[in-house]
């Protein structure tokens, strides 16, 4: 069963009080993953949050059938799928196990009651999770810049 300190070693969820965190517990559900197993998909109705407790998680953007780019690697008490707590959303890329891995997981739904029912729980949600998206959107930025600038052909133009 997992404890209010598991949840407190989560980064989003460092700033959560204790009662917050207790309410926490009931909903949380472990997975186990083996390596190349899939999280979710690019697609799938984006239905839970995750925490990543062990192991690692790829987040890949799929351009091809055969062609998936790797955006970013989720590292141990850091969370992925934030899509979830976004109404009427989809997951916008593939999340995989680079080895096997243990995840929690919450059902969205279950989330947002939460935040309905207690606006400084949703309050610190969205914070901690606007700045996980401005992470993920700056490191994104970063490559792409990167890329132009060792482009043969546009990196001469800076």
């Amino acid at each position: 069963m997992i404890s209010r300190d598991d949840l407190k070693q989560m980064v989003m969820l460092a700033h959560m009080s204790d009662e917050m965190l207790d309410q926490m517990i009931p909903i949380t559900e472990m997975n186990q993953f083996d390596a190349k197993d899939y999280v979710f998909r690019q697609g799938d109705l984006a239905d839970r949050f995750y925490f990543l407790v062990k192991g690692k998680v790829l987040l890949e953007k799929r351009i091809s059938p055969e062609i998936a780019i790797s955006l970013s690697s989720i590292k141990p008490d850091f969370s992925f799928g934030w899509s979830a707590l976004l109404d009427d959303e989809n997951y916008t890329m593939d999340a995989v196990c680079a080895e096997p891995s243990q995840v929690l997981s919450y059902r969205a739904a279950k989330l947002k009651a939460l935040s309905e029912n207690d606006h400084s729980f949703g309050y610190i949600m969205s914070q901690r999770l606007l700045r996980v998206i401005k992470k993920r959107y700056n490191t994104v930025t970063e490559q792409f810049i990167k890329a132009i600038r060792h482009h043969p052909d546009l990196g001469s133009l800076l």
